[in-house]
């Protein structure tokens, strides 16, 4: 099953208050090995997160308005470097989601938070890249057992399953067209797999009310490189294009 942020995220977080100072960011920081920590208030809600980024800028700043402004600029608070509204995730989110979310907004950590937006954790880059690090053979053997034994019911060998740094792809012949672009959905779901290719085809288009069975197996004829042309009625479903997660997502429907 796919993990979820609140299984990999660090429970004791390093933060920080509205009012804690320049220099007192700074220390946290450097004395716990981190690029950025949550703001929060007094009851706990993440209100900002001040990376070294902001305390390096802020300095820059004051430093080019001279002796003065260098002293004002060692002299600012939390709340007036802090970047918001914060970007946050809930435990139960999943870790693919988490990391498209860390991608989007080009960030290294997310603030955990609980429905009322209390900090309860933190999400690293490398705590959501763990999930990632499977091999090939673990993510062939979820798709294979999870998606295509239990969720679709599929016998054994029913459909091939390859996978290729974190790639699956997905060759054989389904009973409906209906369940073809859900193959490829589930797939993504499985922990570690970053792109999805679907070469599988189907017998019944059951997204058609009345519409007549596909034609029988692949014939000998036409296909690219003397591959076999699909039968009649038989094709790919729009979800089996490659797709790639650090630009694309999931397919929509996951």
């Amino acid at each position: 099953m796919p993990r979820i942020v609140g299984e990999v995220m660090t429970s004791e977080v390093v933060g920080a208050r509205r009012e804690t100072s320049f220099k007192d960011l700074a220390r946290l920081l450097d004395r716990h090995g981190i690029s950025g920590l949550p703001v929060v208030d007094d009851d706990d809600k993440v209100v900002g997160v001040v990376s070294g980024t902001d305390l390096v800028r802020r300095q820059a700043e004051a430093a080019g308005r001279g002796p003065r402004g260098s002293a004002a600029g060692g002299a600012a608070t939390a709340a007036e470097l802090m970047s918001t509204p914060a970007v946050t995730v809930h435990p139960e989110q999943r870790v693919a989601d988490a990391a498209r979310v860390m991608e989007r907004h080009r960030v290294d950590r997310l603030p955990v938070v609980d429905e009322e937006d209390r900090l309860i954790g933190i999400a690293t880059r490398r705590d959501l890249l763990r999930v990632f690090l499977r091999t090939d053979e673990e993510i062939r053997r979820d798709v294979a057992d999870d998606v295509l034994t239990r969720a679709l019911g599929l016998p054994p060998g029913a459909v091939t399953v390859s996978v290729r740094d974190g790639m699956v792809t997905l060759r054989g012949r389904l009973e409906r067209r209906g369940d073809v672009p859900l193959a490829g959905r589930l797939a993504w779901r499985v922990d570690g797999v970053v792109g999805v290719v679907s070469d599988l085809t189907f017998r019944v288009d059951d997204t058609r009310p009345g519409a007549p069975l596909a034609a029988g197996p692949r014939t000998g004829r036409g296909g690219p490189g003397g591959r076999p042309a699909p039968a009649a009625g038989a094709g790919r479903t729009p979800a089996g294009d490659r797709a790639d997660l650090s630009r694309t997502g999931a397919p929509e429907g996951g």
